[in-house]
Formats: C-alpha cells, sequence, structure tokens
C-alpha cells in the first residue's frame, strides 16, 4: 500500500493532524478494498478536532471522493489548511473543511476532470457522458462550500483556473488567510486562466505585426491614354512578390501556444 497521507499527533494536546502531501493515490481507488479501508481506519481512530493539512497537485477522482465523504462524516470539526498547493482533486479534498484555511503563499487550482479512453465512436460517447457526470459530482462540492452558482463554477473549471488566497477567499474557496494580522487597505486577489492567457498573447502578437497594406491595380490617366502611332507603350512590370511574415509569425505563435498547453 502506498501512502500519501501521514498521521501526527501532539502528545501535550492530544490534537491530531492529517497530512496528505504528493499524488492522491498514485493508483486508483476505484475497486481498492484496502487503502480506503486503512485511511477510515486512521481517521476515526480518534473523534476529537483535526486539522487537515494540504500541499498536493491532486490525483485519483475516486479516491478523492471517498476522502471528502469521509472528513464530511467525521463527528468533530475540520480544519483545512492548505500550506502550498490544493490543486485538482486535492482541491475536492479542502471543500470538506468545516474551516478552511490558505497560507498568503498558496495556490488553488480547479479544472476539469480528464481521462483515457479508447475504443469506436460509442465508447467515446460514453467516455465523454462520464465526464460530464464526474464533473457534476465536483461542482456539488464547490457549489456546498461557496453558494457560487453551477454555471460559474463550470466556467471557472472550463478555464483551469489558479487562485491565490485571497482570490480563493472572494470566491468562498477558502475562509481564512493565515498569518494576515490587520486587514490593509486593498488586497491582491488574483486568478489566472490558461485560456485566457493564451487569447491575450495572442491578441498582442496580432496587434503587434504592421497591417498590410493593399496593392493598387488601377492605371493612372496619363499612363492609360493611347500612346503615339508608331511607338509601343512599355508594359509595366509586377511589383515583385513579397514575403508574408505577418502570417509566418502568427503561425510560429500558435506553433508555440501549442507546446505551452502540455
Amino acid at each position: 500500500m502506498n501512502k500519501f497521507w501521514n498521521w501526527v499527533r501532539n502528545e501535550d494536546t492530544g490534537q491530531r493532524s492529517l497530512y496528505l502531501e504528493g499524488v492522491i493515490a498514485q493508483e486508483s481507488w476505484f475497486g481498492d478494498e484496502i487503502t480506503p479501508a486503512a485511511f477510515k481506519s486512521e481517521l476515526n481512530a480518534g473523534n476529537q478536532p483535526i486539522t487537515v493539512h494540504i500541499n498536493s497537485v491532486g490525483g485519483d477522482c475516486v479516491a478523492a471522493s471517498q476522502i471528502y465523504t469521509m472528513l464530511m462524516d467525521y463527528p468533530a470539526d475540520v480544519t483545512v489548511q492548505i500550506d502550498g498547493l490544493a490543486a485538482s482533486a486535492a482541491s475536492v479534498v479542502a471543500m470538506a473543511g468545516t474551516k478552511v484555511c490558505m497560507s498568503p503563499t498558496a495556490l488553488m487550482m480547479v479544472h476539469n476532470p480528464w481521462t483515457n479512453a479508447s475504443g469506436d465512436a460509442k465508447d467515446m460517447q460514453k467516455a465523454i457522458a462520464l465526464l460530464d457526470e464526474v464533473k457534476e459530482s465536483i461542482i456539488n462540492a464547490y457549489e456546498i462550500k461557496t453558494g457560487m452558482d453551477r454555471q460559474s463554477l463550470s466556467n471557472l473549471m472550463d478555464a483551469e483556473t489558479w487562485m491565490n488566497a485571497y482570490r480563493a477567499k472572494e470566491l468562498g474557496f477558502c475562509d481564512e488567510v493565515l498569518f494576515d494580522g490587520e486587514e490593509p487597505s486593498e488586497k491582491v486577489a488574483f486568478s489566472f486562466s490558461s485560456r485566457v492567457a493564451e487569447v491575450q498573447l495572442m491578441n498582442r502578437v496580432k496587434a503587434s505585426l504592421p497591417e498590410e497594406q493593399p496593392v493598387s491595380t488601377e492605371v493612372p490617366a496619363a499612363e492609360s491614354s493611347a500612346a503615339p502611332h508608331g511607338t509601343t507603350e512599355p508594359t509595366p512590370s509586377a511589383p515583385p512578390a513579397s514575403p508574408d511574415p505577418p502570417r509566418v509569425r502568427v503561425l510560429y505563435a500558435d506553433t508555440r501556444l501549442e507546446h505551452l498547453r502540455y
């Protein structure tokens, strides 16, 4: 059993702390009877308030769902403390906190679930339907905690949104920013969307390119008059073809953005 959690007990106060670090379940909990049972047994070894420290990139949706449910069902208060990162499935676990706190340097990230699939068109349609249902189940947890409407939450997931502590608090994903002290006049609430960033970058690239000047095909009146008898009117030569740097540059930018998405 590959444990990604660790319990620490304060011998003086009896307070228990649960540390969730790294990937939440290297292997899926779907069909796993041993690992979830071990986690539940250790969780229920006491009934006093606990603190859950999270620093995780996420992981298995089934494992996150079971941990979320176990923490929600715990008989005492659960304080979630995001020390560094609560991304993807880890953000779902964080929603189980009676109180969710974030370090001022911590980040939270929400996005759409993904999976691997193979087969024919019907198999792909089934995979899409499965992902849609998984997304709805994740939105359930976010909605209970934040009180936001489902469409807004769905939009945040579509955009793969990164939030600093103050932005997460503003949206209701967390309740308190640690070490905050007195409230300053302004807080920097920041969230980042990868798709919005791509669009903004492309708009800036295109705006910086020189506009193409249209080539006039009209012949001046003086040149269009009939040539004197016995003389040959020179045929105007076509302007030399010039490369189209704007299109080339935009193409290169698109290629770079494709690499940045992975």
